[in-house]
């Protein structure tokens, strides 16, 4: 929004002012032909900004139609340059045709549902959307809009009609909301996420009358802020009321009859027995009233008015962006449809109706010729039907490219300016507005940079000025030009358009424990946990986990010491070995760990003390040209990239050798801070080295390299086995000489002949795939250069930190912004499914990863694929290739020779290909998942939408495992467990990487999360850091304290609300957990204040060095911990205070008693809270711990 000036030139155009002016004269059809660039986006802006302010102008929507998705987000972020962004919707197309059996994407259908409500909400939005989303035909609006309900607190609420409800607006009951399109009511309190909302929504009943409606955090589950109302809009585009549920069952069972007796007639038997067999389950659902995959391709069945988004507004203007191409695109479209339709007809797969779901280019211009129509094109090229009342030539033209030659933008700028034009840049930051404006003024070329262009654009001046433009334009009219990065650098500006459902969900709890999950008891080795159980015993209730040993061995730990369980995650490779109650084996495991772990912090330590007193090269600071080199950077870094390339530069600028650790997931931006620290060690003479683990990673990295270095005189040469025996030698040669400033190449960088002049920085890729000699070879290196080391597998938070210290790491954990999510789909393969995936890809000039693991039948994969899909180039690559021949047809597909891989896992690890975009893996079902996600990095590394099909055999019998693994792919489209799972495996295998592959047994021996507090612990003991804990006190005062199943009903938040309540340590964190809990499930039951109160008391407790507090009917103990007494002053001073009330027994006060005759569980906590509290204050307050003799204090 900070050219708004541009906006003013471009609205007093003569051209823009004639278009106006037909539509104040009501003119229905108008054209504006000749626009070029970023243009169309200020003409757009220009109408809207019209509508909006004209009195005379009747208000409403402007739909904005373009021919691709692609040209729609292009347009869409031209649009925020002009258009407020609360005023701006994206409508995008669903991904897939309406009869494809997968689960809709979240954010498409946030994007459209947040559409639909602005289109109720605001006078005049504006909703860019390609073709592809207006050709499928929509529910009746008033059926749509509905379905919507709003709650205030005059609302009364029904909780069994509104669960009734919301499954019928596509919401999911949950135990817990996290994710949007879930709901959940516990007790008084519902809580619902709708997709139209950034966080969700927790309403307080009162009975059945509307106490507070709340926004809550769906990580902590805390309520943030009160609201007075909340819309609850639908959770799907294809609502179904019971009425028209019923009569479209009868309409739909009739077409299966019909159809199953035609194919019957033409003698297809297979696909009358496939289509009975695939509509049979589906009509049981739909008798049921269950919604299920696909279920859109039935909406002709129940809805004989389908529409559009036209008939969802009662008076709008409708902006066609290049009618023609959208004509034609939408015929493509159609074509493509049509074709998969007849086969799926004739196979039995679909119906006949299905074909009535799309609008063809009749239909779609017949309903927007009742609102505005506004065409907007370059050419004056007609669509069929096309009627403009007056045609508008535009004067524009593009300028000149000038791709970085700032010799040549001087003598254009020095030309326009002698014309009396203004010249305006647009670029994406500020920081590259200012570096553009020093850079400008080295060429004679005097510019200002303003954060907002208003009335500035004067004949002759140069601005520079912040914005999100994808194209410049020249206006000679206006004497206007305007140039982008495009112009000015040669790259287009890289950008992102909002947040999205996906990502919204973060990662919070891997340890959650759920039945059946392995666990991890500090004391007694590994068991399986068998859930939440309450006990009453001598009458008092109380919770227990229950894990299940070795045999019938049962162990039944209290709530409180829930400490000393871990969920136990180890490795993919098969569920851990259970053990024997009481036997002496964990404890020989456990000692055997910590031996080695000991070993392991020792040498880790040393190394990094000695390397604390080698000196190296100390590196100057930045220089001007380091800044213009991370400016031409065409992407905005994020936050972690940039804290790496601080640290990265901090260590390189110190007097000892770098040796740092720079963890990130596949595509989150590693090569380019490796790449910023090669140009600082440039500038400072100094020669650098890239190794990486493969000859293909060698021509990728060689490939960026060159790309980011262009126009700069580094020389960048690469050394694997695709140069000659003759280039090889002259690259040596010139390295040799100091004529090479980057070699980039796989091991054969560390052989003996492959001398430097002045070596300064090597950037190891994936050191962990090295072998033994080579990583020799680089420990060697590390004493006297500089050594970034880059890794792709994630490395634990929790190792992070019990690293810190003894390691130098940096992490990158937030994601590209430009990143779109990829479209993950869970399906049953077939052919169809296959054909459509490819060809989808293949029309956006894209590649395919077709991932088949199989080597013996690979060969007949090739041959079916081919069968479907003849056009289509592809090549097959397998581990047990010749070697030179696989890195051949990887090169070649590479390079854009094929249009298909089939291929192994081989992929899983270093391709990087951007053009490849969609990837289909057979039998996913047969894969871990941390093998699925790193296959699924391999796509999406652009700003296109990528898709992942991970796809299972029909009517195969999967194994459990399998079954489970399915499931937790499909919540890969959620980031839900099953991403947390596969991220967590990850970085296990990351632990194993950077610790060793001996230390990877270990972890799996006794879980991951023990291995971390075991190399902690030996850290602090080396560092002489370590704390020792006094023991946890044990109380037992015969009461109930739980938290009861009818107040917390799902176990694994009980479990989660039991570590939160053992880990108190103040009367504040008291008072907070019980805030949350009240919060989260209502007014806390007696048993549930008495636990916390007890947390409390325990915390003092063990402050004091108490031991145990216990209750024998009406007698209440303390006992101070062995070893640890209070003085005679304390003594004196607490008799003092409860004269009569307490009794002072044991050696040195080391025991007080005291009559409780309440049977108030309370009064008797209050009593004691007040007993153990004056005992803090008495002791610690006036320092008055009596400690024993040394002995005595050991045993603290």
């Amino acid at each position: 929004m900070g050219i708004q000036g541009l906006l003013q030139t471009v609205v007093r155009s003569r051209d823009f002012a004639e278009l106006r002016a037909g539509l104040r004269r009501g003119m229905s059809e108008q054209a504006a032909i000749g626009l070029v660039g970023s243009q169309k986006a200020s003409y757009i802006a220009g109408l809207y900004q019209d509508i909006k302010q004209n009195t005379d102008l009747k208000k409403g929507p402007l739909l904005v139609i373009t021919y691709t998705a692609y040209q729609a987000e292009r347009l869409y972020t031209d649009l925020t340059a002009f258009i407020p962004e609360q005023e701006l919707f994206f409508f995008p197309p669903q991904d897939v045709f309406v009869y494809e059996e997968v689960t809709r994407n979240l954010d498409i259908l946030r994007e459209r549902l947040l559409s639909y409500r602005a289109l109720v909400d605001k006078a005049t939005p504006v909703l860019v959307m390609p073709i592809q989303a207006l050709a499928e035909k929509l529910i009746p609006s008033d059926v749509f809009f509905s379905a919507s309900f709003t709650i205030d607190l005059e609302t009364r609420v029904n909780l069994e009609s509104l669960t009734t409800q919301l499954v019928a607006m596509g919401y999911e009951r949950v135990d817990m909301v996290e994710s949007p399109t879930h709901f959940g009511i516990r007790g008084g309190i519902v809580d619902i996420y709708p997709l139209t909302e950034e966080k969700p929504i927790r309403i307080e009943l009162f009975d059945d009358e509307v106490d507070s409606i709340r926004q809550f955090d769906p990580t902590s589950q805390r309520s943030t802020e009160n609201i007075k109302a909340i819309r609850i809009t639908p959770a799907n585009e294809f609502i179904l009321p019971e009425a028209l549920r019923k009569r479209g069952l009868a309409a739909l069972r009739q077409q299966v009859d019909l159809q199953v007796r035609r194919l019957r007639r033409v003698g297809n038997a297979e696909g009358a027995m496939e289509l009975e067999e695939r509509f049979v389950a589906q009509l049981e659902k739909l008798e049921e009233g269950i919604l299920f995959e696909g279920i859109e391709q039935h909406k002709p069945c129940f809805y004989s008015d389908l529409g559009s988004v036209f008939d969802y507004l009662n008076h709008g203007y409708v902006i066609f962006d290049e009618p023609a191409r959208i004509n034609e695109h939408l015929r493509s479209l159609l074509s493509d449809f049509q074709e998969s339709y007849k086969i799926l007809l004739d196979k039995g797969r679909i119906l006949p109706g299905v074909s009535d779901n799309y609008h063809d280019w009749h239909s779609i211009l017949s309903a927007a010729k009742r609102h505005h129509i506004i065409y907007l094109a370059a050419l004056s090229k007609r669509a069929p039907g096309m009627n403009p009342v007056k045609t508008v030539s535009v004067q524009a033209r593009p300028p000149e490219s000038f791709y970085g030659k700032f010799d040549l933008l001087q003598e254009s700028a020095k030309r326009w300016k002698e014309d009396g034009f203004s010249i305006l840049m647009v670029v994406s930051t500020k920081e590259r507005g200012h570096r553009l404006v020093e850079t400008l003024k080295d060429y004679d070329i005097l510019s200002t940079y303003v954060p907002v262009v208003d009335s500035q654009l004067h004949s002759g001046n140069v601005l520079v000025s912040t914005g999100n433009l994808e194209a410049g334009f020249e206006l000679p009219q206006m004497k206007t030009v305007v140039l982008t990065e495009n112009e000015i650098y040669g790259r287009p500006r890289h950008s992102r358009r909002a947040r999205t459902a996906e990502e919204g969900v973060r990662i919070t709890d891997y340890g959650a424990l759920r039945e059946g999950d392995y666990v991890v008891h500090v004391n007694h080795g590994i068991g399986l946990y068998l859930g939440v159980q309450t006990l009453q015993v001598a009458g008092v209730h109380k919770d227990y986990l229950v894990i299940q040993y070795a045999g019938a061995d049962k162990l039944y730990v209290p709530t409180e010491q829930v400490r000393l369980l871990q969920k136990y995650i180890g490795s993919e490779e098969g569920p851990p070995k259970l053990y024997k109650l009481g036997g002496g084996e964990w404890a020989k495991v456990k000692k055997r760990v910590k031996e080695s772990v000991q070993e392991l912090a020792e040498g880790l330590l040393q190394l990094y003390a000695q390397r604390q007193t080698i000196k190296g090269h100390q590196f100057s600071p930045d220089t001007v040209w380091q800044g213009e080199f991370e400016d031409a950077f065409p992407y905005q870094p994020t936050p972690d990239q940039l804290r790496a390339i601080e640290e990265v530069k901090n260590d390189m600028e110190s007097a000892k050798p770098m040796d740092r650790l720079l963890c990130g997931d596949v595509g989150y931006g590693k090569t380019e801070v490796a790449i910023r620290a090669a140009f600082k060690a440039i500038m400072d003479g100094k020669q650098v080295a890239v190794l990486v683990p493969t000859t293909i990673l060698a021509q990728q990295h060689y490939h960026t390299f060159l790309e980011r270095f262009e126009g700069y005189p580094a020389i960048i040469h690469v050394l694997s086995r695709f140069q000659s025996p003759q280039e090889q030698a002259a690259s040596l040669e010139q390295l040799k000489a100091g004529k090479v400033d980057v070699i980039i190449g796989t091991h054969r960088l560390l052989s003996q002949d492959v001398v430097f002049r002045d070596l300064g920085l090597v950037v190891v890729d994936e050191e962990q795939r090295f072998g033994v000699a080579q990583k020799e070879r680089l420990k060697a290196l590390r004493q006297s250069v500089d050594v970034l080391t880059l890794t792709a597998t994630p490395i634990p938070r929790t190792l992070h930190m019990s690293l810190v210290g003894v390691r130098d790491m940096s992490l990158i954990e937030t994601p590209p912004e430009n990143r779109f999510p990829i479209r993950t789909y869970v399906v049953e393969y077939n052919d169809e499914m296959t054909m459509e995936a490819i060809h989808r890809e293949l029309a956006r000039q894209g590649q395919v990863y077709f991932v088949y693991n199989r080597v013996q039948t690979i060969d007949q994969m090739a041959s079916r694929i081919l069968k479907i899909v003849p056009e289509a180039r592809l090549a097959v690559a397998h581990g047990q290739m010749d070697e030179s021949r696989l890195e051949r047809i990887m090169l070649d597909f590479m390079h854009g020779e094929y249009d298909i891989l089939l291929c192994t896992t081989i992929i899983e690890t270093g391709m990087d290909i951007s053009n490849v975009n969609t990837l289909i893996v057979y039998d996913a079902d047969h894969m871990g998942l941390a093998q699925l996600y790193q296959l699924r990095g391999r796509v999406g590394r652009t700003n296109r939408v990528a898709y992942a099909y991970f796809t299972y055999r029909r009517d195969k019998l999967l194994s459990e495992t399998a079954e489970k693994r399915l499931q937790a792919i499909k919540e890969f489209t959620e980031l839900g467990s099953g991403f947390r799972i596969a991220m967590r495996d990850l970085e296990i295998r990351g632990a194993g990487n950077l610790l060793g592959p001996e230390q990877h047994g270990f972890i799996a021996s006794v879980g991951f999360e023990l291995y971390c507090r075991l190399l902690e612990e030996s850290i602090a003991e080396l560092k002489g850091e370590a704390k020792k804990e006094p023991p946890e006190p044990v109380i037992d005062l015969d009461l109930d304290a739980y938290l009861p199943d009818t107040y917390v009903t799902d176990a694994a938040q009980k479990v989660e609300l039991y570590k939160r309540i053992a880990a108190i340590g103040s009367r504040d964190e008291v008072n907070e957990v019980l805030e949350e809990i009240e919060d989260r499930f209502g007014e806390a039951p007696v048993p549930t204040h008495s636990l916390l109160a007890i947390a409390q008391i325990k915390a003092m407790a063990k402050q004091v060095g108490i031991g145990s507090i216990s209750r024998k009917e009406d007698l209440v103990t303390i006992r101070m911990l062995s070893g640890l007494n209070l003085s005679e002053a304390a003594v004196r001073e607490l008799s003092r205070a409860f004269r009569g009330k307490i009794r002072i027994l044991g050696s040195r006060g080391s025991l007080i008693r005291f009559r409780c005759h309440t049977r108030d569980g309370l009064e008797l906590i209050r009593e004691l809270e007040e007993i153990v509290a004056s005992i803090q204050e008495i002791t610690i307050g006036k320092a008055n711990v009596h400690k024993l003799p040394e002995e005595a204090g050991k045993k603290l």
